[in-house]
């Protein structure tokens, strides 16, 4: 570990040192997540890996090397800053890397490869790597920093999850499509880190070879990541070559799949991505993988709307689904984050979705309030979404 202290960057250290000790000093409890997409150059080159088509690099999360890296990176931040956390999520929704970086080349997520071999390997890799990186905060961090904490490190998962319905629902071919969406997008991941079932081919069967009971039961609470819902219809051809169970198409008009700023098929508005509003489906996957039985956190949950003429609707629709999680649901359903405080940068997009409670202007860098954080401080304050509340703002 000295070793990984004579290399580390001492000033960004101590940047987020100072960043955290602030969040305490103002009452809050930090969440630290350790990976949001990047990578450094030296361990991803994502314009040698494309042009390589994965043959040479830095590859990234396609080479296993990336996990040992990362897992070194896990367990030097626990040990710095351990005495300042106590809640910690080793990966941001890292089914997006892997979809949108190694299937859909079209995304403009790195390195932009449309390869089944090298989707697999990252999928894989990835689960290593959070299983592996469990392990060594486990280790590092033994210091509670709240008095709180179930114990010293809560390791976490967030996942970007997105409830499936079939566009028939009295189809059988259609139910099954989707059934077979869920598992693989929502539920194998967690199987792996859960239940140490590793379905490698994703064929839904776990061989012996693909059960490690090294990988049982290391997620202590679970990330909820929701925007949209997708539409899924049956498909005679294959979404992904591999695996037979990819016998779905995702129905434009629903969804990630619609016109931005308009209706989708379904009547409901759509916001600046394009992306359909329907906070029905929050409650619904949140429900559905309660069946886990770990503590749930909604940890991003907004909306593109740089006029902030939905996001009223959309923080208070979302959170009345909420309400009914913990209260009719009685789901263990403990917080939840909205995407975002400020406008950020959106990847692939740029600066142009505007996600923030609070605008930016990228000129002068000045934070700007808009009225939707006006009605979220409000529904904080009161600790729900009131009848009041409702007829003030929709």
């Amino acid at each position: 570990m000295d070793r990984l202290h004579s290399f580390a960057n001492q000033y960004a250290l101590a940047h987020y040192r100072d960043i955290i000790m602030d969040l305490r000093k103002k009452g809050m409890k930090v969440f630290v997540c350790l990976n949001h997409f990047t990578l450094p150059l030296w361990v991803h080159d994502p314009i040698k890996a494309k042009k390589t088509n994965l043959e040479d690099g830095p590859l990234g999360w396609a080479d296993s090397k990336t996990v040992i890296e990362f897992v070194k990176y896990a367990a030097y931040v626990a040990w710095r800053l351990g005495d300042l956390v106590d809640m910690w999520c080793l990966f941001n929704e890292p089914l997006v890397v892997a979809e949108l970086g190694y299937l859909l080349s079209d995304t403009g997520f790195p390195p932009g490869v449309s390869s089944p071999e090298g989707y697999i390997s990252v999928h894989m890799n990835l689960i290593n790597a959070h299983v592996r990186g469990y392990d060594v905060i486990k280790k590092w961090d033994t210091k509670k920093a709240d008095e709180d904490s179930p114990s010293p490190a809560e390791v976490g998962l967030i996942h970007n999850v997105i409830p499936p319905y079939p566009l028939d629902p009295n189809n059988e071919k259609d139910i099954r499509a989707a059934e077979h969406f869920n598992y693989l997008r929502n539920e194998l991941i967690l199987n792996a880190i859960t239940k140490g079932e590793v379905d490698i081919d994703f064929n839904g069967e776990i061989d012996s070879d693909e059960f490690f009971p090294s990988f049982k039961n290391k997620l202590d609470w679970l990330g909820i990541n929701y925007y949209t819902r997708v539409v899924i219809k049956h498909s005679e051809k294959l979404f992904f070559e591999a695996s037979e169970l990819t016998d779905f198409e995702m129905v434009k008009g629903y969804g990630h799949e619609c016109p931005p700023r308009e209706k989708s098929k379904a009547g409901l508005p759509t916001t600046d991505f394009g992306w359909e509003i329907y906070p029905e489906g929050l409650r619904d996957i949140v429900k559905r993988l309660s069946k886990y039985g770990l503590p749930m956190y909604i940890t991003e949950n907004g909306i593109a709307d740089a006029e902030d003429k939905l996001r009223p609707m959309y923080l208070i629709e979302h959170l009345k689904q909420v309400d009914k999680l913990i209260n009719e649901d009685k789901v263990d359903l403990r917080g939840y984050f909205t995407w975002a405080l400020t406008d950020n940068y959106e990847w692939a997009s740029g600066f142009k979705m505007k996600f923030g409670l609070f605008e930016v202007d990228l000129d002068t860098k000045e934070r700007i309030r808009r009225k939707s954080a006006d009605i979220f401080k409000e529904i904080v304050t009161v600790g729900s979404v009131t009848e009041e509340i409702e007829k003030k703002y929709l």
